[in-house]
């Protein structure tokens, strides 16, 4: 029996964490915005037309001058529809050496001018709890558009889950500058099952064109599910039950 008390625990403990990590799932879909219908580097398109510069970004939906763009050309204007943004690459070596590259999870990123024709990226996200936590956390930064000079020094992301609105903390830019990645966490309630997501860009004064970068959107519930708590209740009590049998 004294041998059998330490592969019980780790069972426990294995089966408590298998059940966290499902109750853990993220409940945005393509929040890495991999997923296109036309490409990328392109204008998110909107309403009922197609242009061979716009693409869908699927399960999301967008209004105003928003982008997604490959993160292997974010900022080299070789790219024949890119959006180029002012980096170590733009106009092939020739522009500032700001940092500007990659995102922390690697792939497409999300640009939003949000002085241009701004609006926002939304998507119904549904499986919620109403009366739960869930955090919402994501990669975002700021960067400018090459061919244009000028500080932008407000940039920020006005987040909304249903009715419920907050916002990132604000990053100032330099004229052809780039902020850096940050990494945002914040907690919202649900209020019902399925809820809007939305991001909007938001900033002053405008330098042109200022756009805010967003990559590595997850929702996931902030507290353990009934069936964790439940897994970890019995966990604890088989191991109490051992440790008492060792003991006797």
């Amino acid at each position: 029996m004294r041998n059998l008390f330490p592969v019980l625990a780790l069972s426990a403990a294995a089966a408590l964490s298998a059940t966290t990590a499902q109750a853990s799932s993220n409940l945005v879909k393509n929040g890495d915005f991999e997923l296109t219908s036309n490409g990328t580097s392109k204008q998110l398109n909107e309403g009922n037309y197609d242009r061979n510069d716009r693409t869908y970004l699927t399960d999301w939906s967008s209004k105003g001058y928003n982008f997604v763009l490959n993160g292997n050309n974010i900022d080299d204007t070789n790219a024949p529809t890119a959006l180029a943004l002012w980096g170590p690459n733009s106009y092939s070596g020739r522009g500032p050496q700001n940092g500007l590259g990659v995102s922390p999870t690697g792939g497409n990123v999300l640009a939003a001018d949000w002085d241009y024709f701004p609006g926002p990226v939304t998507q119904q996200v549904s499986g919620l709890i109403p009366g739960q936590a869930y955090t919402l956390s994501f990669s975002y930064g700021a960067g400018q558009q090459v061919g244009f000079r000028g500080d932008n020094l407000v940039n920020y992301w006005d987040v909304s889950l249903g009715n419920s609105k907050q916002h990132t903390t604000s990053l100032a830019n330099v004229s052809q500058g780039f902020t850096g990645w940050h990494q945002a966490s914040m907690t919202f309630t649900a209020t019902n099952s399925s809820e809007l997501l939305s991001f909007m860009a938001k900033g002053s004064p405008s330098g042109a064109p200022p756009f805010m970068l967003l990559d590595g959107v997850s929702l996931v519930s902030a507290v353990p599910e009934p069936s964790t708590w439940g897994m970890l209740i019995g966990g604890l009590a088989l191991l109490g039950f051992m440790a008492r049998r060792r003991k006797g």
